[in-house]
């Protein structure tokens, strides 16, 4: 049997489960076998640079350590993905490169929700390596905690408003740029309009095609 194996970078079991519930709809049987994996020695978000770094040589050993058919790295700010892809011959997916991929599919130019300020620089360096740095209509920063995002209505609100934020810029389609949000997309892509895309289903349907 397949299996793809999705790995959480951050230690939170609660963003782990929220990622889990994401994929869902992607198991059906006869399919491949997703599981769902929580880096236990990763922070509990990966806000800065400093939780990118950090995670890398981790999430390494993680994928060292398993038998899958491909890996998809679990975290908004692709950390470690050149590494990780370094570590195996398999085929490594990052979530934020895969959501970048399915809104140019949808959309002319697309907007990003941030969980903090400094995700923006580290989504703005996959961006610029992907050549579509241009495509992005804008971003906005929620600067919230992971705790506040796992909460089923604290930061429904504004996340809603970051959206019409992101359609009064021009975006086209909206990338959720953290995996905590993904319980809350359903309820801002019918808020504001356009195509909402959460970046571990996009990495699920792009690894199925692999």
């Amino acid at each position: 049997m397949t299996r793809i194996l999705i790995v959480n970078p951050n230690c939170s079991v609660a963003c782990s489960a929220g990622i889990d519930a994401a994929i869902a709809p992607f198991r059906f049987p006869g399919g491949p076998v997703f599981d769902v994996a929580t880096l236990t020695d990763g922070p509990p978000a990966v806000l800065s640079w400093r939780d990118w770094h950090a995670v890398v040589a981790p999430l390494c050993r993680a994928i060292e350590a398993e038998t899958a058919d491909a890996f998809i790295v679990a975290c908004a700010s692709d950390p470690g993905i050149e590494a990780a892809r370094a570590t195996t011959g398999k085929p490594v997916l990052g979530v934020f490169r895969s959501a970048v991929a399915t809104a140019i599919a949808r959309g002319e130019r697309f907007g990003v929700i941030a969980i903090v300020e400094a995700s923006k620089a580290r989504h703005r360096a996959a961006l610029r390596a992907m050549g579509l740095e241009q495509r992005l209509a804008a971003e906005i920063a929620l600067n919230v905690s992971m705790d506040t995002l796992l909460d089923p209505d604290a930061a429904r609100e504004r996340l809603i408003e970051a959206g019409r934020g992101l359609v009064r810029a021009g975006a086209e389609t909206a990338i959720l740029g953290c995996t905590g949000m993904a319980h809350h997309r359903d309820a801002i892509e019918q808020a504001i309009g356009i195509p909402v895309i959460e970046p571990c289903q996009a990495a699920a349907a792009l690894a199925l095609t692999l």
